[in-house]
């Protein structure tokens, strides 16, 4: 993905550049509920995780093949990410979540229909 700066100086506005880009951000987002179908509903492309008691969750956007969200969970707790309705995280069975501990961050990619992959940070 190129840096928006580049994509700003083939003379598109730095509005079109994000949007190219696929950077709409969500900064401050409170995690809730204890399941899938509780849990908070992200929109953006990059979502920061700002409230939660321990093991709150969000779920992924349902779009298509190709999309990328990225959570990062700055709160002292865990929190969990659930994949949309009927859809599985690597290896996890289908509406399972997976664990985001306290102040790391994961990128998830939609690979197929119902299958994203996710990539922990340290």
């Amino acid at each position: 993905m190129p840096l928006a700066k580049n994509v700003m100086q083939a003379g598109f506005s730095s509005g079109q550049a994000r949007a190219i880009n696929g950077t709409a951000f969500n900064l401050t987002i409170s995690a809730a509920g204890t399941t899938q179908g509780t849990a908070t509903a992200l929109t953006a492309d990059i979502n920061v995780v700002t409230t939660a008691t321990a093991l709150q969750g969000v779920q992924l956007y349902n779009g298509v093949i190709g999309d990328e969200q990225t959570i990062f969970n700055k709160t002292l707790n865990p929190i969990y990410v659930y994949p949309p309705t009927g859809a599985t995280v690597n290896q996890l069975a289908a509406n399972s979540g997976f664990v985001l501990a306290s102040y790391t961050g994961v990128m998830v990619q939609k690979v197929d229909t119902n299958a994203w992959i996710g990539i922990l940070s340290a």
